[in-house]
């Protein structure tokens, strides 16, 4: 029963630090739950994917899913559906909870200071750490467990590939009867899982 107070605390701190958002609070997130051993960096790596398909926060999905999983990776005993939900339950509320509060006292504050020059400074702080934790994230993405599970050339080139395939559809415009038009992202989401089935699974 440890690991709910262990998930508990971890995730009171991913809600009160995880400025920026889901993928900025990622690289918090995968040191307060994969460090400790509490599930693999191939299930993390499978968690965030799931987590952005999924409708919802990328943040609080990742935790219900960690939560649920948690428990029953650190204690067998605890792999049951039940243990699970528990977990699911108290991760969700540890994450959700602070950040509400503190969105209620900061929105109130801010709306009070806002032409203060010291709130501005902050901001002025906060904004490129929100990019820089961003880009962590990225690149903490970025490893053997995404791109290359099998440890084969041949996936790492495939994965590569793409990722910059993916990355061109949803950051470029492209001409189509005489209009620049972007491919949506959820179509992009879609033509991916279909070439990772035509690459692996077949």
């Amino acid at each position: 029963m440890n690991i709910y107070l262990k998930l508990i605390w971890a995730y009171i701190k991913i809600g009160i630090f995880g400025f920026g958002g889901g993928y900025a609070m990622l690289s918090l997130v995968e040191k307060s739950v994969v460090d400790p051993g509490w599930i693999s960096e191939q299930m993390f790596t499978d968690i965030v994917a799931i987590s952005q398909m999924t409708p919802g926060p990328i943040g609080i999905n990742s935790a219900t899913y960690i939560g649920y999983v948690a428990p029953g990776e650190v204690d067998p005993t605890l792999a049951s559906p039940l243990f699970g939900i528990l977990g699911s339950i108290l991760a969700t509320l540890a994450v959700t909870v602070p950040s509400f509060l503190l969105v209620i006292y900061s929105s109130h504050f801010i709306r009070r200071h806002q032409e203060s020059g010291a709130i501005k400074a902050v901001f002025g702080g906060l904004r490129p750490v929100v990019v820089g934790l961003i880009a962590s994230a990225a690149i903490m993405l970025m490893n053997a467990a995404n791109f290359n599970p099998e440890g084969t050339d041949r996936q790492l080139w495939q994965s590569i590939a793409i990722c910059v395939a993916a990355f061109c559809l949803v950051y470029f415009s492209f001409p189509f009867k005489g209009k620049k038009v972007k491919i949506h992202p959820i179509a992009v989401i879609c033509l991916s899982g279909l070439a990772g089935y035509l690459l692996y699974g077949l």
